[in-house]
This record gives C-alpha cells, sequence and structure tokens, in this order.
C-alpha cells in the first residue's frame, strides 16, 4: 500500500508559504517597476521585472509613509522586503517593506526629455488649449474597437445623451505601428471635418503599453489638430505625453465620456429652472403693471372723492346763505314791524303809503339779490359738474373713441408705427372690447384724416 502523503491544494500552497516565508524571510531585489496599480485599498500593485523575469510586489499603505518619492512605472529601484505566498491563487509575491530609489528606467528617462521639450516649446500652454463645444452634435473616438474602453464610453455617453452621434475609427492603441495610425486618423478626420469632438482613449497598462502615447510625431499633430482632442488614456495615475498637449485630459475613458457628453437630464433641469425663472419676471413685471393701474384707478377715485366734497361744500354754502338771507329778512321784518307801529301810532297817510312803497322795493331788492345769488352759485356748480364729466375717460369712450392694446405687450398704442400688419390688438370701448388683427398701418392722425380731401 503506498504509503506517500497526499496533498489539498490549500495544504500545499501553506506549505510552500512557510518555506518561502522561512527562506527568503529578508531580501533586496532590484529591477523596474511596470503594471503599477492603486485600488481604493491604497496599497500599491506593481510587477518588478527585469530583461528576463518577472516578479509579483505590494506595498501596504501603511508602509508608503516612509517612501522618499512616490513609485512609477519605469522607475529603476531596489525592493526589500519578504516573499509570501498568496494562497487562494498559489501566486508567491514579494511584500516589500522600503524602496531604494536609485535610477529611472530608460522609458521614464526617455519621457521626461520629451515632456521637458515639448514645454519649452510651449506646446502644453493652456492658451494653445481650445475649447470644447457645449453641446456637441458627433463625437469621434479613436481607439481600439475591440479594448473594454471603447465599449465603457459609449455606455456613459448613451446614458447621458441618448441621442448623441458616435463614431469610432479604429487603430492599434499598442506596439510599433501605433503611433502612426493614430496620427494618421487625426489627419484625415481634420481633412473631413465632421466631427465636433476627438476622443483619444485606451484602457490601462505599463509604461511600455502606453508608450505610442509618448510618441513626439503624436504630440505635434494633437498639437496642430484644428478639432478639439479629448485624451482618456489608461488609470488615473497614468500620465503620457498626449495628456499634457490634448485640449483636455480625462483622468479614465469613463471620465472622458463624463466630460464631454452633456448630462440630458442636467440640461432639462437647467432649462426648466430657465423657464421657471422667466415666468417669474414675466409675473413680477404684470404685478408693476397692476399696481400701476391700481394706483392710477385710485386716483380716479380720489378725484370722485373731491368731486362729491365739492359737491358738499356747495350744498353747506348754499344752506348758509339762505339761513344768512333768512336771518336779514327776519332783522328787516322786525324793522318794518317797528317802523309799522310807529306809523300806525302817528297815523299819517302819506308817510304810511312812502313807507310801505319803500317797504315793498326793499323786499323786491333783497329777493332779486337774493335770486341773482343762487343762480350764480347754481350755474357755477354745474359747469364745474360738466366740465369733470367731459374730461372723464367714460365720456370720452361715450363719444366714440377707444383704447387699443398691443396683445403681445399689454402696452396702450398712440402710434401707428408701433405695431405692423398681423400683429393682435385688443381694443377696449365704452361698453366691452373686441380682439383685432392689423390689416394696414396708416401714419394719418386724426385731424389729418379729417381735414383731408375726399378722394384722397
Amino acid at each position: 500500500m503506498n504509503s506517500q502523503h497526499i496533498f489539498t491544494v490549500s495544504e500545499l500552497n501553506t506549505s510552500i508559504r512557510s518555506l518561502l516565508e522561512q527562506r527568503f524571510s529578508w531580501l533586496s531585489v532590484s529591477g523596474e517597476i511596470s503594471n503599477l496599480r492603486r485600488p481604493y485599498s491604497g496599497h500599491l500593485y506593481f510587477t518588478l521585472k527585469d530583461d528576463r523575469a518577472q516578479l509579483k510586489a505590494v506595498l501596504f499603505k501603511m508602509q508608503q509613509r516612509y517612501l522618499e518619492e512616490q513609485p512609477a512605472d519605469g522607475l529603476e529601484v531596489i525592493c526589500h522586503g519578504r516573499l509570501s505566498v498568496y494562497e487562494p491563487r498559489g501566486d508567491y509575491q514579494l511584500i516589500v517593506d522600503t524602496i531604494d530609489f536609485h535610477g529611472s528606467g530608460a522609458l521614464r528617462a526617455a519621457f521626461e526629455q520629451l515632456k521637458k521639450k515639448l514645454d519649452s516649446e510651449g506646446l502644453f500652454d493652456a492658451s494653445h488649449k481650445k475649447k470644447l463645444p457645449v453641446l456637441p452634435e458627433h463625437i469621434t473616438l479613436v481607439t481600439s474597437p475591440k479594448g473594454a474602453a471603447v465599449h465603457d464610453f459609449i455606455r456613459i455617453a448613451r446614458r447621458r445623451f441618448p441621442g448623441i452621434r458616435l463614431a469610432v475609427y479604429p487603430v492599434a492603441v499598442q506596439g510599433p505601428e501605433a503611433a502612426t495610425e493614430i496620427c494618421k486618423a487625426l489627419d484625415l478626420l481634420n481633412t473631413i471635418s465632421t466631427t465636433d469632438i476627438i476622443v483619444l482613449c485606451r484602457g490601462g497598462g505599463s509604461i511600455e503599453d502606453l508608450q505610442a502615447f509618448n510618441d513626439e510625431q503624436l504630440a505635434r499633430t494633437i498639437f496642430h489638430s484644428d478639432i478639439p482632442i479629448v485624451s482618456g488614456i489608461g488609470h488615473e495615475i497614468d500620465f503620457t505625453i498626449a495628456d499634457f498637449v490634448s485640449d483636455l485630459r480625462a483622468p479614465t475613458p469613463s471620465a472622458a465620456a463624463e466630460l464631454v457628453v452633456p448630462d440630458r437630464e442636467s440640461l432639462t433641469g437647467f432649462v426648466g429652472s430657465l423657464q421657471r425663472r422667466l415666468v417669474r419676471v414675466q409675473q413680477a413685471r404684470i404685478d408693476r403693471l397692476s399696481d400701476k393701474l391700481a394706483l392710477h384707478g385710485q386716483k380716479i377715485g380720489d378725484l370722485s372723492s373731491l368731486l362729491s366734497e365739492l359737491f358738499l361744500r356747495v350744498d353747506q354754502q348754499s344752506m348758509l346763505l339762505v339761513h344768512a338771507m333768512q336771518r336779514r329778512l327776519s332783522r328787516k321784518q322786525q324793522t318794518i314791524d317797528g317802523m309799522l307801529a310807529r306809523l300806525e301810532l302817528q297815523n299819517p297817510r302819506h308817510r304810511l303809503q312812502a313807507a310801505q312803497a319803500r317797504i315793498t322795493e326793499l323786499e323786491s331788492r333783497v329777493t332779486r339779490a337774493i335770486q341773482q345769488i343762487l343762480d350764480t352759485r347754481n350755474r357755477k356748480l354745474t359747469q364745474q359738474s360738466l366740465l369733470l364729466e367731459a374730461v372723464g375717460p367714460r365720456n370720452t369712450m361715450a363719444r366714440g373713441y377707444a383704447i387699443v392694446r398691443d396683445k403681445r405687450t399689454g402696452k396702450v398704442v398712440t402710434d401707428s408705427s408701433t405695431l405692423k400688419a398681423g400683429d393682435q390688438a385688443r381694443i377696449f370701448l365704452d361698453r366691452g372690447s373686441a380682439d383685432v388683427t392689423v390689416d394696414r398701418c396708416f401714419s394719418n392722425t386724426l385731424l389729418q384724416t379729417i381735414k383731408k380731401p375726399a378722394g384722397e
């Protein structure tokens, strides 16, 4: 019977982990950083490689505070740590404790050199950046049609604005011919000029994978493009020369879609907000006009009150005048009665007749004077009443005049030049109103029309 021990997969991985951690509890490994990733956990995952092999490595978040600088793809480093095994997958990796940055990789050095050169020539200046249209109708993606980047972009774009036109210009985004293909695509799109925005995008990768976007000729082609170009290359931590020279850099292809494609719901809400604001402005204007109308109505009411007060004062003055005349007549009557009494005592007939004639004349003069005063007061009162009634708007409109208002603006029309054929107007008559459509406009005034000879 075979007595050899049979391992389970988990037992074997545990044993290998124990052996590796005992044998390589501390070691130093030199190599170039590649495929650097920083997920939400904050840990750094990367590949340490040389020209013949690769080694997975991880630097936990709590150890990063001791670093002199931040790791980046293409840097030549010495990593100090221990070997371990991630048992669920059977992967062995270097658990990094510290990193010595003792040099830059060749690609990183070339990247920095080209970046410095183009920056000195002004290719990165903000003054050269073209503005993106707020509402683009047509967006062209220059990318690989097979990558996840293009599908992410299209999915987000369709969600944000379902009716937007999207086109994909297929190119290689990796390899020795990729930069040349992208340059040709940009030149062709600028020649036919049928798109509003060009988006350069691809998924993440190592510095070698993104090398096509660090090409000098591609950078100059992007700079000379008449169409705005947006870059959405790699992950948020990835930077290429194309990012610096593009008119707008998005950290990822998905972010590029969020930046260049307007959100229809937000635009609809913005338009609705403008409509509500316009309604409020118009309502405020209507309220102001209503206040003015109410003020004019109050003035008319005040005029009526003044007229009533004048009538009351005339009545009071008339009553005072009558009472005064009555008192005067009473005193005269008393005087006459006294004189009659004295005459009756003296009984001289001729003096009595003369006195009687005098009394009759005085009574006649007083009566005429009172009547003249009353007639004069009544004539003045009648004239004032007629004058007030003549200048009132109702009396004017009763004579055939009307008030015309422009239905569009609500303003009173006093000049035919403010109207044109086809305008809508409302005519207010003495009784009721009517809506009319302007057929023709004349510059003649009412007086000119009346004086104009017949037949003209």
